[in-house]
């Protein structure tokens, strides 16, 4: 493997045929560049995917009312599907150990005001389960808890954002916020990693939103998180029979997809997987096709090496050189051309990956890069497919008869 001469011998074999060298080189360095971006650029896609999610937990369910689109049962069409606190309590009484967590919403706009700054922010009222649904990151003090739902208390949670627009430098935890008129003690400062616009929320008790600004029991809608013992499929199937069950206890057409809608992360998860399922399934096809015609440039080198060189060889074998050394000697060739230009595609690649970085973020794909592991993999294949290419021009080598050889002209 580490014989001077035998490395010498293979370096001015390939100075013999350096286009030819080249061109097979180009042809390995092409394919395994084009597999390097194509499977960074779907990775980047997969990462676009998963961002979405950063601030959500990726087992939730969104149940919300809109308005029927078709008569049903003596009810005419565009009837508003108005949830309230009962069909929360239907939901989770209905599924119990199916439900990881659930959370009635109802959404507002409220005029916070502190001394003498003020602004508008979005307000929602939930429950304590809203924490783990949404993945809030307490800052300081607490959540929304039981008592303060059951008591109706007047005690809110406020964004990072808010603090600073509001309070400044100073600490907001403990101090009265004036939202819409009506006094709120901050028990808590949180924050989310889904931009500053999740950061500029405050949230309430939503029992005690009913009772401030509505004096009814309405909701906006219901949140809810699966059991993780479930899979995707049982997930979607899942959702399904939430929709069929609240349909029927709205007396709503089970064809009507606009009266209540149910959104589930597994069936965008299933559908997402699908395209990148493909997506890389096609980056697949393409690299192996493009890496094999390098191989196939890699083979035909090694043939065209050995027929020039049928008379050195033949002279080899009659000084005692044996087949295997023949052999070995046409595959360390062979792997030496494959192996450098797969690296210097995996390298220009990856070069590119990093140049491109967040530029294509618009196209969805966000920071594309390739896992170390699929690199160490891809030259593994590479040189592999090297072995294979060469491996037939090196039995052909080893076969050659001395005394046929030296006839060669």
């Amino acid at each position: 493997m580490f014989d001077r001469d035998r490395w010498q011998e293979i370096f001015e074999a390939i100075g013999k045929n350096k286009l030819r060298t080249f061109l097979s080189g180009f042809t390995v360095s092409l394919g395994i560049l084009i597999f390097t971006i194509l499977l960074g650029l779907g990775n980047g896609l997969l990462n676009s995917f998963l961002t979405s999610f950063v601030d959500d937990a990726q087992n939730v369910i969104f149940v919300r009312g809109g308005n029927t689109s078709m008569a049903y049962k003596g009810f005419q069409e565009n009837r508003k599907i108005q949830f309230e606190n009962e069909d929360f309590e239907f939901v989770n009484t209905n599924y119990k150990g199916k439900i990881e967590y659930s959370t009635p919403r109802i959404y507002r706009n409220g005029l916070a005001k502190y001394l003498g700054e003020s602004g508008n922010y979005q307000v929602r009222a939930v429950n304590q389960d809203h924490q783990y649904i949404e993945k809030t990151i307490m800052m300081k003090g607490r959540y929304i808890n039981e008592v303060d739902v059951e008591n109706k208390t007047k005690n809110i949670v406020i964004g990072r954002l808010v603090e600073k627009d509001l309070f400044k430098e100073e600490d907001a935890l403990g101090k009265i916020l004036d939202v819409d008129g009506i006094a709120f003690k901050v028990v808590g400062v949180f924050q989310d990693s889904g931009g500053d616009n999740e950061e500029r929320i405050i949230y309430m008790s939503y029992k005690t939103a009913q009772f401030l600004f509505g004096n009814n029991e309405h909701l906006d809608r219901i949140n809810l998180s699966y059991n993780m013992a479930m899979s995707t499929q049982q997930a979607i199937d899942f959702s399904k029979q939430i929709e069929k069950d609240l349909k029927q206890k709205f007396d709503v057409a089970p064809n009507d997809q606009s009266a209540i809608r149910v959104r589930s992360f597994a069936e965008d998860i299933k559908q997402t997987m699908a395209i990148l399922g493909g997506i890389y399934a096609i980056i697949f096809i393409i690299g192996i096709g493009t890496l094999i015609s390098g191989v196939i440039g890699i083979g035909n080198i090694m043939t065209f090496s050995v027929k020039e060189r049928t008379k050195e060889l033949g002279i080899r074998k009659a000084l005692g050189a044996s087949p295997r050394s023949i052999i070995a000697m046409v595959l360390q060739e062979s792997v030496l051309i494959t192996s450098i230009a797969g690296y210097i595609g995996l390298v220009l690649g990856i070069l590119i990956l990093k140049l491109i970085g967040n530029n294509l973020e618009e196209f969805f794909i966000l920071n594309p890069k390739v896992d170390t592991n699929i690199i160490v993999i891809a030259t593994m294949t590479l040189i592999l497919f090297g072995l294979l290419a060469g491996y037939i021009p090196a039995r052909r080598a080893a076969r050659i008869k001395p005394i046929i050889a030296l006839r060669d002209e």
